[in-house]
């Protein structure tokens, strides 16, 4: 992992790239949030992000964000799971996550509600939609959405806050963007049908953010823009 001075360099030259791609494409420079990605990096990644004044960080896998917030008690930021989450862990998951971007499934939407219940809290969600339509990628099918969030926006203890997608791994960028821009009008659309805000579009990492600010995202999930390249997963 870098050193706090690159990690703080990286993210204000970050910064200034993505508030020049918002104005690029009519946005407001200050209406997209970067979310750093700690995984696989030590806890003092979550220090380096609260030190700059960032929201949050984002954690693929449960087990891990458990582990480092144990490890990191006084970083003061929230923690976002952004990986897939199985239905076995949804209970810990809520305990340990201020947001799960990760719901892909009525199953899913039930056992969060129950358990975020069980912990007297209200827990923000987003919807994770396969936009791309790619096999190899988890979320709910584009067909699928409409029922979902139906049933999400029902549960008394959850909060959706809008939805999360991943692009296909390919080398044409007009594949990242047609992923995007079929997100941002599924949101349009069911926005306009329940009137719910789904603020939050949660898309575009390391290699896609420009494209994806341009489509619309709300949010980017930066890992090795910021950290570095990671190290071996355990």
């Amino acid at each position: 992992m870098v050193t706090f001075d690159e990690f703080n360099l990286r993210r204000e030259q970050l910064r200034l790239e993505v508030a020049q791609l918002c104005r690029t494409s009519g946005r407001n420079p200050g209406s997209v949030e970067i979310l750093p990605v700690t995984k696989t990096h030590p806890p003092e990644a979550a220090f380096f992000a609260a030190r700059c004044g960032l929201r949050a960080v984002g954690e693929n896998r449960v087990q891990e964000a458990v582990d480092k917030r144990a490890a990191a008690p006084d970083a003061t930021v929230q923690w976002e799971l952004i990986g897939h989450l199985q239905s076995n862990k949804a209970k810990i998951a809520a305990a340990t996550f201020d947001r799960i971007q990760s719901v892909d499934s009525e199953k899913l939407l039930n056992l969060l509600d129950r358990a975020a219940g069980e912990l007297g809290k209200q827990l923000p969600v987003l919807l994770q939609i396969n936009a791309g339509n790619d096999p190899a990628k988890f979320g709910a099918d584009l067909s699928a959405a409409d029922k979902l969030l139906d049933v999400a926006l029902a549960k008394p203890h959850l909060r959706v806050d809008g939805l999360m997608t991943i692009a296909p791994l390919s080398d044409d960028p007009a594949v990242a963007e047609r992923t995007f821009v079929t997100l941002r009008q599924l949101r349009d659309d069911l926005s306009a049908r329940t009137k719910a805000p789904l603020a939050t579009l949660s898309m575009g990492m390391s290699g896609d953010y420009a494209t994806a600010i341009a489509a619309g995202s709300t949010l980017i999930r930066i890992g090795t823009r910021l950290y570095g390249e990671r190290p071996p997963a355990a």
